[in-house]
């Protein structure tokens, strides 16, 4: 796939990102190429990063997060375990500092996420609940997580993971006793709580047409017939270069948009088996051009997020053995060649 000419245009990519850098200061904003943001808008698209609060202590990582993007996720702080640590009592302290320092930079935001099966508080899963009591629980964390921001998120991601690998409904505390009705429940809280914010549907391993993608699929369909506002899919695409490149992905994200949806990649990484070569690095780029390429190629692909954008604060380490190097950004927040992919792909 292009490995020759890729090589060749990274290679003058970087080149002329060097000597950029070696502009006088006073040429500074004549000569700085734009950035991931500004192309990305020029296809009316945005381009983001997730962060989080214990690294926003690291100016340059701040530096580039603030001028980088132009969509900010925060990474934890809008979660369950973070925002309603004792049943009743809220703590929007990790995301409001978020929200602020995106507000800051001019930069919108995606809260992620308001029902999920994972990082939920130990008060809600240590107890066995009847569903009046857990639709109660559930209404009134999504309505005031959702009013403490409105306004201020641009997207929600309203429900998480609910589908396993072979499309069947997975077995969360909130399926076990609400039934598959929590997902179109939880989307009109929502709406009412905010009615301008887009609320998707988001979830990994859906990027090719498949069982999982499929389930998502048919449930918009009926979410749809059934009036319920659901607005975007989210697809993670956390892909990994074992596994192969979803072939699949711009048809699948067409057809989504044939049911009237946006689409996103909503959580972008590309992990490999470290160390890391200079032909894992190659392939690594394709994909990330290749990915950025599909976004483009479809009207309501609405943008892309970097599941953060750099090495030195990746998740992939702690969670998968042996793995990591899957951002645009090495640990030193230097650029690898799937930045210059990517800003090829953008034009």
């Amino acid at each position: 796939m292009r490995k020759t000419s890729t090589r060749l245009r990274l290679a003058g990519g970087l080149a002329a990102l060097l000597l950029s850098v070696g502009a006088p200061v006073a040429q500074a904003d004549e000569n700085e190429p734009p950035t991931l943001a500004e192309l990305a808008q020029r296809h009316g698209r945005y381009f983001g990063s997730a962060t989080d609060n214990p690294e926003l202590t690291d100016e340059p990582y701040k530096a580039v997060l603030g001028t980088e993007f132009d969509m900010i996720t925060p990474g934890n702080g809008m979660k369950w375990y973070a925002t309603e640590p004792q049943q009743g009592v809220f703590d929007f302290s990790q995301g409001d500092e978020i929200v602020n320092l995106a507000r800051a930079n001019h930069q919108r935001v995606r809260g992620h996420t308001l029902v999920w099966h994972s990082q939920l508080p130990g008060w809600l899963t240590s107890r066995a609940w009847t569903a009046d009591e857990l639709r109660a629980v559930l209404k009134k964390h999504i309505q005031t997580e959702v009013r403490h921001y409105k306004g201020k998120i641009y997207a929600w991601d309203v429900v998480n993971e609910a589908f396993n690998e072979d499309g069947t409904y997975r077995e969360t505390i909130f399926y076990k006793t609400l039934g598959p009705g929590y997902i179109a429940d939880a989307l009109r809280w929502a709406h009412q709580a905010d009615p301008k914010a887009k609320l998707y549907l988001n979830d990994y391993n859906v990027e090719g047409t498949g069982p999982k993608s499929d389930a998502y699929y048919q449930l918009v369909k009926e979410l749809k017939a059934q009036g319920v506002p659901v607005h975007g899919f989210g697809l993670q695409a956390h892909l990994a270069l074992q596994y192969g490149y979803p072939g699949t992905l711009e048809d699948n994200l067409r057809r989504f948009s044939r049911l009237g949806l946006d689409t996103a990649l909503t959580e972008v990484d590309v992990r490999m088996y470290v160390p890391a070569d200079d032909a894992k690095l190659a392939t690594q780029a394709e994909w990330y051009r290749d990915m950025t390429e599909a976004c483009l190629a479809v009207r309501r692909c609405v943008g892309i997020t970097l599941w953060d954008y750099t090495d030195k604060y990746s998740w992939i380490p702690a969670f998968f053995d042996g793995e990591g190097a899957a951002l645009p950004w090495d640990e030193q927040l230097r650029p690898k060649p799937a930045y210059f992919a990517i800003r090829e792909a953008l034009g």
